[in-house]
């Protein structure tokens, strides 16, 4: 039988345990996606307050990248999309720093991470947040797209993550 769409443990990850993206229920729609690893998720605020008066550029405030360890292949007229879970923003002021993020079939063993897929993460609250290794950090839905009639994407991948830009 031949793989449609999954996920698989990235090669430099393979003795971490790692655990692939699971649906929590039966009728979920979102695979949970965990931690590779414990990362800090510093406080804009914070950091803000921390400044002497107001700067003119915010350098510091940028998102923080949480990796999973786990790579997703798919059909070429798929994507997945990574939303974050309710509770984050609720619970603990943790944002998408892109609002959603996309991962593009190419994306899937590309030479410049493998196809490495990371939550990239804005701390909107008081205080630092700490992600555990582990610990769910967000989901992940395989959705299918629509070209236009007049599509002229000839380009091929040549990078990782945030690469098809131009």
């Amino acid at each position: 039988m031949e793989k449609k769409r999954g996920f698989e443990v990235l090669s430099t990850y393979k003795n971490k345990e790692i655990h692939l993206p699971t649906r929590a229920t039966k009728k979920a729609a979102g695979y949970d996606f965990e931690a590779s690893e414990e990362v800090v998720i510093p406080s804009i605020i914070k950091n803000f307050l921390s400044q002497r008066g107001v700067p003119k550029e915010l350098k510091g405030i940028k998102p923080t990248l949480v990796p999973t360890g786990v790579k997703a292949y798919m059909g070429a007229d798929e994507y997945l999309q990574l939303a974050n879970r309710s509770s984050n923003p609720l619970k603990r002021f943790l944002l998408l720093g892109n609002g959603i993020g996309v991962i593009d079939a190419d994306y899937y063993n590309n030479a410049a991470n493998e196809g490495h897929i990371m939550f990239q993460f804005l701390n909107i609250g008081l205080s630092d947040v700490v992600i555990k290794k582990g610990e769910r950090i967000g989901q992940g839905i395989f959705l299918p797209f629509l070209k236009a009639d007049d599509d002229h994407a000839y380009e091929e991948r040549k990078g990782g993550f945030g690469s098809s830009g131009k």
